[in-house]
């Protein structure tokens, strides 16, 4: 299947501090990203959506700055186009503004789509941290 790579910013009126941990964390992403979030004893995060299991792993973190999620299928484990979720906090230097980066690698939708299910996420998240 062929692989969609969506990009958009967001302006989020919060600081780096208080955002990131709904980005990176089980307990964060479950209140806004997924219907809940659990991390397995290896570190693997299982993004529960409609009741079916999606599973994740960390590959990159740099703390209040960004986090990258790889999507993977265990019983697959020679795939090797993984889909991923990316989240990264972006300031303008001049205006002080932070800006949330998201980069959503998947062959699920099309930009029109995407889109829409992305503003409707981010505008949770925004309820929620008050940004």
């Amino acid at each position: 299947m062929v692989k969609n790579k969506f990009v958009a910013d967001y302006q989020v009126n919060t600081s780096k501090k208080i955002i990131f941990p709904y980005l990176s964390t089980a307990s964060g992403l479950s209140e806004w990203f997924a219907d809940d979030v659990t991390i397995d004893s290896d570190k693997n995060f299982n993004f529960v959506y409609d009741g079916i299991d999606h599973y994740a792993r960390v590959t990159a973190i740099r703390s209040n700055h960004g986090v990258k999620f790889e999507f993977f299928d265990p019983s697959l484990p020679d795939e090797e186009d993984h889909s991923y979720v990316e989240f990264r906090l972006e300031e303008n230097e001049l205006t002080q503004t932070l800006f949330l980066k998201v980069i959503d690698y998947s062959d699920s939708y099309d930009d029109e789509e995407q889109e829409e299910i992305w503003d409707g996420l981010i505008t949770t998240l925004k309820e929620i941290i008050g940004g």
